[in-house]
């Protein structure tokens, strides 16, 4: 049998308990530690998961295979860089980091020291989104929508890359085309970042993608729309529920084609324990992972040139 793969989880907040116990459930690995700053809160998740708790992740260099980082979004680049550096495999949430250089460089250390970095862009791993896989045909357009009513979780970076990264790597992963253009507008409106954004994409074969994202919403939203030649396809990402139309001929006697509706729901299914256990495969074969660190770097990219056309806008002053 392979042997046992040694894991733990640097940053135990409310996402990072949530891979913490993904990891102890998770056949062929052991959750070795917990790592947290606040010292309670790491041993109140390491006695739930029966590990053990830590407060520097340096301690993990030479005990553990692979760890998740699921710290502030401004610690992703030292903290996964001493692991990729300590011969240790990173599942590294979003963004990340904080900056492009300090993603390019993430890759970087990555490849020369031949250790996995992959980047936990969740919805990758949401049944709608596996499903819609199938149904896509060259869509010409694009709407999202990705509200959410304030929280001070996430806001040491701007709602770019806060929220709007989520929908940025589903449509770059639905596309081999290049972005020739990006138009983007945004306000601050309870922090002193940018917290409403909205974004205008154009792709070399023409595609139009139009991002709306907001962290100081009333309610909670959560949507992707795609327009295609056969048809119309809106996706709610966590009711896990597609909408179908299409258009069918006219039938006779009339000038007008006909429009079918069909709508697919979907189990909701466990994307961060498919994600975690995507991540710890990869890690046993050596295989490219599902989110790569040039996957990671392609979000990056592009919302390095949407803050970019934000900050030369009024509203991004």
């Amino acid at each position: 049998m392979a042997a046992e793969l040694r894991a733990a989880v640097i940053g135990v907040g409310k996402l990072g308990a949530l891979h913490a116990r993904k990891y102890a459930a998770l056949d062929g690995v052991r959750l070795a530690a917990v790592v947290d700053s606040d010292a309670a809160r790491a041993r109140e998740i390491a006695a739930q998961c029966n590990t053990a708790a830590l407060g520097d992740y340096r301690q993990l260099a030479g005990s553990v295979d692979l760890v998740s980082v699921a710290t502030p979004s401004l610690t992703h680049h030292e903290i996964a860089a001493a692991m990729l550096r300590a011969g240790i495999d990173v599942l590294l949430e979003k963004p990340m980091a904080a900056s492009l250089a300090e993603a390019r460089e993430l890759a970087a250390i990555a490849g020369s020291h031949q250790r996995i970095l992959q980047i936990g862009h969740l919805e990758r791993f949401n049944p709608a989104i596996l499903r819609l896989r199938s149904i896509l045909r060259a869509p010409r357009f694009i709407e999202c929508h990705r509200l959410a009513p304030f929280t001070e979780r996430g806001i040491d970076v701007d709602v770019v890359l806060d929220l709007m990264t989520h929908d940025l790597d589903v449509i770059l992963s639905c596309t081999n085309a290049e972005v020739v253009a990006a138009e983007a507008i945004g306000v601050a409106v309870l922090t002193d970042r940018i917290d409403v954004a909205n974004a205008r994409l154009r792709f070399s074969d023409g595609m139009i993608a139009n991002l709306n994202t907001s962290r100081v919403a009333p309610r909670r939203e959560r949507k992707i729309r795609f327009f295609q030649h056969d048809a119309y396809l809106s996706v709610d990402y966590e009711a896990r529920r597609i909408q179908i139309y299409r258009k069918s001929p006219p039938p006779a006697g009339s000038a007008f084609p006909v429009i079918s509706a069909e709508q697919i729901e979907l189990d909701k299914g466990d994307p961060l324990a498919d994600e975690i256990a995507s991540f710890a495969r990869t890690v046993r074969t050596r295989t490219a992972p599902a989110v790569s660190a040039i996957d990671g770097l392609r979000v990056m990219e592009l919302t390095e040139r949407i803050k970019s056309s934000i900050a030369s806008t009024d509203g991004g002053a």
